[in-house]
């Protein structure tokens, strides 16, 4: 019997198509690009909202005009809620600040900043883990918060002499931020205990999170 020898140019053919669909693969992650464009819109959005409280805020420094539903509160208390509400979109905009641009580094492509003047200094060490664990700290900062103008807002009543928030919505609320406390330390937890001895020696030389340990420098750790 005679063997059958393989047709010329069928291997490269097969791999000129697997080739191919690698690239139309890789090239999918540029689908994410109106997320992220949107992301941006969204910040434009609180900007404008951060404009807005910051007249709210000075409406009532100096003409004393409360904003609705805070008549019914000290000054001092209007003042720092007010305040605490420019500091909630802050945080809120430093979230997606982060999310565009980690998330753009991260999973669609570099940026190319090394050496620019304003680059952000985690953006040098960025990945998966370090992201999860920045958003994760400041989804806390933003419950801190919430949970703070909650505690603030406890002790004021409403019109039929009640009080706006019970008990059991601050219960509630602190739970739910002692869930996302919780949630921060075991992802932290986690990508420590994912680190090997050589990783942890780096960072503790360059003084870093454990999280702030890279691909290319565990790269670089076993080329040595």
């Amino acid at each position: 019997m005679t063997a059958t020898t393989p047709r010329p140019g069928a291997p490269s053919r097969q791999g000129a198509a697997t080739r191919s669909l690698s690239y139309l693969i890789f090239a999918s992650r540029w689908l994410q690009m109106p997320l992220y464009l949107g992301l941006i819109a969204a910040q434009v959005i609180y900007v404008w909202q951060f404009l807005k409280e910051l007249w709210h805020l000075v409406d009532f420094a100096f003409f004393d005009h409360a904003p609705a539903g805070m008549e019914a509160f000290t000054s001092e208390a209007t003042t720092m809620l007010i305040v605490l509400g420019l500091v909630d979109v802050v945080m809120i905009s430093n979230l997606l600040i982060m999310v565009i641009i980690g998330g753009y580094e991260t999973f669609v492509s570099r940026m190319r900043l090394d050496g620019h003047p304003d680059q952000p200094e985690w953006l040098s060490h960025v990945n998966a883990n370090v992201l999860k664990t920045k958003l994760a700290m400041s989804i806390i900062g933003i419950s801190s918060i919430h949970l703070l103008r909650t505690f603030i807002s406890s002790g004021v009543m409403d019109e039929e002499g009640q009080r706006q928030i019970t008990g059991e919505d601050m219960m509630w609320q602190t739970i739910i931020h002692l869930a996302f406390v919780l949630s921060a330390v075991a992802l932290a937890l986690i990508d420590r205990m994912s680190l090997t001895a050589k990783q942890r020696e780096a960072n503790a030389e360059r003084g870093d999170e454990g999280t702030h340990y890279t691909v290319g420098d565990a790269a670089s750790e076993t080329s040595r």
